[in-house]
């Protein structure tokens, strides 16, 4: 297994690459396009955009609230004190510490999903060349076997100033 990819100068010759990789039978998932600056006028920008961010940080969100919630009422009943025929749990200054540990849930599964599914505890991105930085758009395939090799090649080459690179994986 190994990773090919060229660099592009234009949001234009990276689409052309895109569709041309797609027409060589590599689903969206497998190509990897990395630009240093939003494209979103180019239908590139639009691959592999789903996420269950959003979904997560409500679950966070949510336990977070079960936590404030159970921790302000246990606290309370703990001590039972005599509060003069008042209810021992009080809600209105419990949702302080509710909204705060709501927060805090919604947040951390927010930091934990982004780390992970941006792959950001890798050592290294499997993907990656600091002419990024400098404004290229990288189109390439991760896992290309060797028989699909010269067929990737091709489609990566959609003008001839184009330099093909190669990543053998460890």
């Amino acid at each position: 297994m190994r990773a090919v990819y060229a660099l592009y100068a234009d949001g234009e010759s990276a689409q052309r690459a895109v569709n041309r990789l797609r027409a060589a039978g590599i689903a969206d998932s497998g190509i990897t396009v990395i630009s240093g600056e939003p494209m979103e006028d180019y239908e590139f920008s639009e691959m592999n955009k789903d996420t269950w961010i959003w979904y997560i940080a409500t679950g966070g969100g949510f336990a977070g609230l079960a936590t404030g919630a159970w921790l302000t009422t246990m606290t309370e009943t703990s001590w039972p004190i005599t509060t003069g025929n008042m209810p021992i749990v009080s809600w209105w200054p419990n949702l302080i510490i509710m909204f705060e540990l709501t927060m805090l849930g919604a947040i951390l599964a927010t930091v934990i999903t982004l780390l992970v599914s941006g792959g950001l505890l890798r050592r290294r991105p499997l993907l990656y060349d600091p002419e990024v930085t400098d404004g290229k758009i990288l189109v390439g395939v991760e896992d290309a076997t060797e028989t699909a090799m010269p067929e990737l090649e091709r489609a990566l080459k959609v003008h001839p100033g184009v330099v093909l690179k190669t990543i053998a994986a460890p």
